[in-house]
């Protein structure tokens, strides 16, 4: 379903392209059909399937009803993995820090990297409980994030959560699959955002943990994508604080960042944070990646990314200067009321601020390796091993995966079972 004359297109800003052609048309309508589709039967398997398990007031029914939002989690993964594999194909090209900050020695990547008999990657050995983080350049990171996550080990697409605009919560059918993901929404007021982030976070960590499931919790620090109204923001706060503004990416707001690893650290061992950049060919130094990459231009048009470069740092959550949790009570979910003390968000000025500086310093990092990308075409100064990895779906049978084809047999066959054995 590719269109050989998009060959090119992404280097030029999209009101400079030339206009839709009718083959563009009919891709843009195969599209919306299929992946409306593939939402709506998501959703739907999860009113008429699993929601009545939700309701039944058993250990077992719940339990189900668990692992049925994960299958739907991990189908809706399949599900973008699909749309890149038919409508907008590319690559993502992965490469790892060589030293610095959060780097990844070449020994452990060669124990990261799983490829099968042709050479080809297959998956990645990261760590199976973490927090991630990257830089926002188009509105298709989330996108290719959860693609990425789908090529980990620990399938941690099937375990993938993300904080939204509360608005979100009721848009018909996505807003209400995001509800039945267990996805944070947020009102974007700190002052009653940092308790309820807190307390959904410690939750979440704590049924991580006891379960011995995996984690992967999506953050984009900087909270908005980098754009003609953006930067002269992060321009101004940088003046007003005396720093140096960043010229590839926006100065990153640690709050949000902080209270999610004060949440979950106590009560996850070996939580792991992992940072990535990422770059889009095509998109200029000091371009704004909207004027070149949308949603719809990607999907409708075909005109995708050639790749999509992500540098990946890794860092243990304990080594992170996230402040003193000595008097964190790990079993227990954090009182948050107004007139209570939780260490999670009552957290002292100089501990903030040693944060602050250190993700500051992280995003300088980025942005220096951003520069260096569009100036040699690598992150690092040396040449590094890239390891390429197509988005396409590495089963034929989960073409119905992501469509939750195998979700009602499986909920049936479980209760058929629990029947005869009464």
């Amino acid at each position: 379903m590719t269109v050989d004359s998009t060959t090119g297109l992404h280097s030029l800003p999209i009101s400079r392209r030339p206009a839709t052609s009718f083959q563009q048309k009919l891709r843009a309508i195969a599209f919306s059909l299929v992946f409306n589709l593939g939402c709506s039967m998501i959703n739907a398997s999860q009113f008429v399937f699993l929601l009545p398990l939700r309701l039944l007031p058993f250990k077992w029914s719940r339990s189900l009803y668990d692992e049925g939002i994960r299958y739907t989690k991990g189908a809706f993964g399949c599900l973008l993995i699909l749309m890149c594999q038919w409508f907008s194909p590319t690559s993502l090209k992965v490469t790892f820090e060589p030293n610095g900050r959060g780097a990844v020695p070449q020994d452990i990547v060669e124990s990261i990297v799983e490829r099968d008999q042709e050479g080809n990657v297959v998956s990645l050995n990261l760590p199976s409980k973490f927090v991630y983080i990257a830089n926002h350049q188009v509105y298709a990171d989330w996108w290719y994030a959860w693609c990425f996550l789908y090529y980990t080990s620990s399938e941690a697409h099937r375990y993938i959560y993300i904080t939204l605009k509360k608005s979100l919560r009721w848009v018909p059918i996505v807003g209400w699959g995001m509800q039945f993901f267990d996805f944070i929404f947020l009102a974007r007021s700190w002052a009653s955002d940092r308790r309820q982030l807190a307390t959904h976070l410690s939750l979440l960590g704590k049924f991580t943990e006891s379960n011995q499931i995996p984690l992967g919790f999506l953050l984009y620090p900087e909270g908005t994508l980098v754009s003609r109204d953006t930067r002269p923001i992060s321009k101004r706060f940088a003046d007003k604080m005396g720093i140096t503004d960043m010229a590839h990416v926006l100065l990153p707001k640690s709050t949000g960042l902080l209270y999610s690893l004060r949440s979950l650290s106590p009560r996850i061992k070996d939580l792991h944070l992992i940072d990535v950049t990422m770059v889009y060919p095509g998109i200029p130094p000091m371009g704004y990646g909207q004027d070149y990459y949308t949603l719809r231009s990607m999907f409708f048009d075909g005109v995708a990314p050639p790749a999509v470069h992500m540098h990946v740092r890794l860092f243990k959550v304990e080594d992170l200067p996230i402040g003193d949790l000595s008097d964190t009570q790990p079993s227990k979910i954090p009182d948050t009321s107004p007139n209570k003390h939780a260490v999670e968000v009552e957290i002292p000025s100089q501990e903030k601020e040693a944060f602050d500086l250190w993700l500051r310093n992280l995003w300088q990092e980025k942005d220096e390796s951003i520069g260096r990308f569009h100036e040699s075409g690598r992150f690092s100064e040396k040449e590094l091993p890239v390891f390429d990895i197509p988005l396409k779906l590495r089963r034929k049978r989960e073409i119905l995966d992501a469509f939750c084809f195998f979700l009602p047999a499986t909920v049936i066959g479980y209760l058929w079972g629990r029947l005869k054995m009464q």
